[in-house]
């Protein structure tokens, strides 16, 4: 019985894969991105020149539930509102506490597979589809931004809001900066490690860092204003591939703590950089803390939490990693907590963002929708 379980497993992640592949290739091939550094204003677009909608959409019979999202749920947030919004394979969903609504049939916009959600300081909050580009939301209506905007991709995996008010894209086909009025693009050409971007982050110096298919790249400003240092210095990328046999592929997630350390998240599951050590000394700047997780997300008091790379067939397995505590001590640093799942497959308990609520709840996104953790006990939102 495990046997066939798992059988079934790799043939459902088999063909979920190649799914995914030929989407994402045939958006590669169909829609044409703005090269490098070319910088283009907003544009009004009419029916006839905006990206196919997704034959795969999920479409839900209602557009107000009691009910969270039956489908894949990428990424989640908590607004400055208290609201939540979910990315899912349905559209844009948010939860006021009591219903789920439907924003993209209630708002009639495109139907694609929602990706990444982010608010910015004004409190706009921004939404990125994979093949129909990104949407704003200002609490009143939503603005569409496609490649003809000047986007380089309609592909966006992640969206990160600057401390200069300016918003980042990260793409398939490299990373986009927005100030407000347009766009400027970059790619391999200009530095950058890798033209798919998975996640990124900006850290206390300024750094735009960037979690790509094929390692991290770090994008320095012109102006370092850490401890008040108003230095000028050239921008420009600095890449990181491979130290010590690590291999940073597939970076899902990075972040730094309140000390200055990045946290990665990949393949090759978590590490540490210490951007303190230098490559010259002989001291090591990343330590591999787990090769068993990809997305990680750190809570207010220190803690982080992941996912598991292998699941059990039964249930889904959330990690919790505290830092601080000491090596060779009898308590673990990792406490494995078990999801209980009424699926059998294991291929549909897969975790996916993990977040912070307001009250110290652990939101994540699954095959099946989402949930959350208080400490004790999970809460689904399921209709069965």
């Amino acid at each position: 019985m495990q046997a066939a379980l798992i059988l079934k497993s790799q043939k459902n992640m088999i063909r979920f894969l190649i799914s995914s592949i030929l989407f994402v290739s045939l958006v590669s091939i169909t829609f044409i991105s703005c090269n490098a550094q070319h910088k283009t204003s907003s544009a009004t677009f009419s029916e006839n020149n905006l990206p196919a909608e997704d034959p795969y959409f999920v479409k839900t019979k209602d557009t107000i539930s009691l009910y969270g999202p039956r489908s894949i749920t990428r990424n989640i947030l908590q607004d400055k509102n208290g609201n939540f919004w979910f990315a899912t394979w349905q559209g844009i969903i948010r939860y006021d506490g009591k219903f789920f609504t439907n924003f993209t049939l209630k708002e009639g916009l495109r139907h694609f597979h929602i990706f990444s959600v982010s608010e910015d300081k004004t409190g706009n909050i921004w939404f990125g589809t994979i093949g129909g580009g990104m949407y704003r939301y200002d609490g009143k209506s939503f603005t569409y931004f496609t490649t003809k905007d000047g986007l380089a991709s309609n592909v966006v995996w992640c969206i990160l809001p600057d401390k200069s008010g300016n918003i980042w894209f990260g793409t398939d086909n490299g990373v986009s900066r927005y100030d407000g009025k347009s766009f400027i693009n970059f790619t391999t050409k200009d530095g950058l490690l890798h033209n798919s971007i998975l996640s990124m982050m900006q850290d206390k110096t300024g750094k735009i860092w960037f979690g790509t298919q094929g390692g991290i790249s770090c994008y320095e400003t012109t102006t370092d204003m850490s401890n008040g240092d108003s230095t000028k210095r050239q921008a420009g990328f600095t890449n990181f591939t491979n130290e010590t046999s690590l291999h940073f592929i597939g970076v899902c997630s990075i972040l730094a703590d309140k000390t200055g350390h990045i946290w990665i998240g990949s393949q090759a599951g978590l590490s540490r950089y210490d951007p303190s050590a230098s490559l010259n000394t002989g001291r090591k700047s990343f330590t591999t803390v787990t090769t068993n997780s990809s997305h990680v997300f750190e809570d207010r008091s220190g803690k982080f939490w992941m996912n598991a790379s292998s699941t059990n067939p039964q249930n889904m397995v959330l990690y919790r990693y505290d830092p601080l505590t000491e090596p060779g001590t009898k308590e673990n640093s990792f406490t494995e907590i078990i999801v209980k799942n009424d699926q059998k497959d294991p291929f549909t308990n897969q975790i996916f963002g993990v977040t912070e609520d307001r009250n110290g709840n652990i939101w994540f996104g699954t095959v099946n929708g989402v949930c959350y953790y208080d400490g004790k006990s999970f809460t689904n939102f399921s209709e069965h």
